[in-house]
């Protein structure tokens, strides 16, 4: 019998007065004694049918070297039962059952231990629902356009790309394929677009070099020969003779003509618009086209450009908290020897001297194997107390 066992019995005498008419009794919330349920609970004490009638009777259990149902341990294996053979790719449904590995179109995930195919969207697609020929369906095919089923009919309506994926010809505007001169494909608008104005591959000519300021001659209203300003400049003074003479980069004209930014907010660059806004309200910082909090932002943390996740790690991240960077270990790992250079070196959801926790032990007298951070326990034999002692 276990110092832990032996205590737990103890505390349940010395109650039994007060939960006579209880149906458990919980001896605690943690699991530093390696006495956790599968449920993550401290061990309880579990009424069995009370044949002698005198409500005493109970369940008591013990340090298990087996593995729970799921899982194994295989050849590899570090620890015992560190193998999940339901979702553990390279074991799945048995020891050494890898799944194929992933490639631009496919993948395959194991699934209550067998290997699931799944598509990588919208690259390929899965219509014929066999797995042994893989994603075969692209999803520009204009009987599966974009979707398995979506059939393009109208020889005027074409599968074609578009920022979210295909679709069968253009609520609005012309289905154009590429042009030598754009990359522009898919729908694109016959009103404003400068190489498919009025028509596909109806492109304009842009005039001579210099000819207005900061201008070019381009599509409006589905017509070449309209002058247009290049990106951050604008015809603020409606003079077209000087072409586009206003940088929209000014405080008094910032992104368009007129628009003045307020006296706590600076004229920058913003990456999402990839054009010039009114940026940074108070608490933020202007850094590289955006607008940052230095306390928490993990690219620049305590000043631009100082990131916490400079050196890719397997099994930690960089967080950034009040302006200083550290590491966050992932899900089931810890940084038990406290040195940063090995990462978090610990694998605590099967590490059997470190089970949930740095530190926490499992019976080692036994065998007791940890699973999922807990320290795994079964029902005692009759020699250690016996499922129902008194």
């Amino acid at each position: 019998m276990t110092v832990a066992w032996g205590v737990a019995l103890t505390l349940f005498v010395a109650m039994a007065a007060c939960v006579d008419s209880t149906q458990t009794l919980s001896i605690g919330d943690d699991c530093e004694t390696g006495f956790c349920g599968a449920d993550g609970q401290a061990p309880s004490f579990t009424r069995p049918p009370d044949d002698a009638g005198d409500g005493r009777a109970l369940v008591a259990y013990c340090p298990s070297n087996q593995c729970p149902e799921g899982y194994t341990t295989c050849e590899n294996s570090r620890f015992p039962c560190d193998v999940n053979l339901k979702t553990d790719r390279d074991n799945c449904g048995a020891c050494g059952a890898a799944c194929p590995m992933a490639t631009i179109y496919e993948r395959f995930e194991c699934i209550e231990g067998r290997c699931a195919l799944a598509c990588n969207i919208p690259f390929a697609m899965d219509c014929d629902g066999v797995a042994d020929n893989g994603c075969e369906t692209k999803p520009d095919d204009p009987n599966n356009c974009g979707a398995c089923g979506t059939r393009c009919t109208d020889p005027n309506k074409p599968c074609v790309p578009t920022i979210s994926g295909y679709t069968c010809g253009c609520d609005k505007g012309l289905a154009c394929p590429p042009s030598p001169w754009s990359s522009d494909i898919g729908c694109v608008d016959p009103d404003n677009n400068d190489y498919n104005c009025g028509a596909c591959r109806n492109a304009c000519d842009p005039g001579n070099w210099g000819e207005r300021e900061n201008a070019y001659f381009g599509c409006e209203h589905g017509e070449c020969g309209h002058m247009k300003c290049w990106s951050n400049w604008g015809d603020c003074d409606g003079n077209a003779l000087n072409g586009c003479e206003a940088s929209l980069a000014t405080r008094t004209d910032c992104g368009a003509c007129g628009n003045a930014c307020p006296a706590d907010q600076d004229c920058r660059y913003s990456k999402k618009t990839d054009k010039y806004e009114c940026l940074c309200p108070a608490g933020k910082t202007y850094c590289d086209g955006e607008c940052v909090d230095l306390a928490t932002d993990p690219s620049n943390c305590g000043s631009c450009g100082y990131p916490c996740n400079s050196d890719r790690r397997k099994y930690s991240v960089g967080i950034c908290t009040f302006g200083t960077c550290s590491r966050q270990c992932a899900k089931g790992r810890a940084d038990c020897n406290g040195n940063p250079a090995d990462d978090c070196e610990t694998n605590i959801d099967s590490d059997p001297k470190n089970c949930g926790g740095c530190g926490i032990a499992c019976d080692a007298l036994v065998g007791q194997a940890c699973v999922g951070g807990q320290c795994v326990i079964e029902p005692c034999e009759q020699g250690d107390g016996g499922p129902t002692a008194r």
